[in-house]
């Protein structure tokens, strides 16, 4: 039992948390990508504080008087066709995008992880029958099965666009976390707690989880940015979010016939857009390679 005692206390002792905060916080980009999702997540929160420094302030104060004019002191980013002030629209649009994406990747990281655990920790039927359900969702190539799914609901809300989402990204955070949980079930520290009697769900929650889930959150801070283009590039196709509803991609749609005469309308929004999936795939790949160094 002291053996036993030992390794589990011995696997305490070499936690890498403290050793993969020592490596994060020396990166500049770290800090960077940390300070744009601060700001970013702020604006979302509170966007009614930061449209006032730019503007009327209000996102549908339109004039159809002010239609299309460019970036001046009254309306810093200019005005859009309905005489819309874009700075105020991008500042509550910032709003629906994230949280598409944080939703979105929320929910398909809880699925992952329970399918995941069950199908990496027990094996057997489970996993099979696991491993075959997400082979039949990675048949659908992600943007088409979002695309026809999304054309059957009669509503189509930052809820609904992120459900839809979610159901088809799942199986492969799904698989991650299988991958990850079986590399570990066998190890040691987690023998070692078998054989101290714990549970089953005490084992998981306080030996397996905890390391198995560093390569699961990298890959879900990147999948956030790719959710948040691909909530933009449905609804400029016409198939996401839809009006009263403020996004990127309602902007960049509206905008996309009026390029030539009127680029404020489409530079500002496709310029936020960029910078925050610019920022979550950095901090992914940050993360990434912190938490596993061979996989640079």
């Amino acid at each position: 039992m002291s053996e036993v005692t030992a390794t589990l206390g011995s696997h305490l002792d070499s936690s890498p948390r403290r050793g993969v905060w020592r490596a994060l916080r020396r990166r500049i980009m770290f800090w960077v990508c940390l300070a744009v999702m601060l700001v970013l997540a702020a604006v979302a929160m509170f966007p009614e504080f930061f449209a006032q420094f730019g503007g009327p302030g209000d996102p549908r104060a339109c004039d159809l008087r002010t239609s299309a004019q460019p970036p001046s002191r009254e309306h810093p980013f200019g005005t859009d066709l309905q005489g819309c002030d874009v700075y105020a629209n991008v500042i509550f649009g910032t709003r629906a995008s994230l949280t598409v994406g944080i939703l979105c990747t929320a929910i398909a990281l809880a699925i992952a992880l329970v399918l995941g655990t069950i199908a990496g920790f027990w094996g057997g039927w489970a996993d099979r029958l696991i491993s075959r359900l997400t082979d039949v969702f990675l048949g659908f190539p992600f943007l088409l099965g979002a695309v026809v799914v999304l054309t059957t609901l009669p509503e189509r809300s930052v809820l609904s666009v992120a459900l839809v989402l979610a159901l088809f990204s799942w199986p492969t955070m799904a698989r991650l976390v299988r991958g990850s949980i079986r590399s570990i079930r066998g190890a040691d520290y987690v023998d070692a707690a078998r054989a101290m009697g714990l549970t089953t769900p005490r084992i998981l929650a306080k030996y397996v989880l905890p390391n198995a889930i560093g390569p699961v959150l990298a890959v879900s801070t990147i999948m956030v940015g790719s959710v948040i283009v691909s909530e933009a590039t449905l609804t400029f196709l016409g198939l996401g979010l839809r009006a009263p509803s403020i996004s990127w991609g309602l902007q960049l749609a509206s905008a996309q016939d009026r390029f030539q005469v009127a680029p404020h309308m489409l530079l500002f929004p496709s310029l936020f857009l960029t910078i925050t999936v610019l920022a979550m795939i950095t901090l992914g790949d940050i993360l990434r390679d912190t938490l596993d160094p061979k996989g640079r």
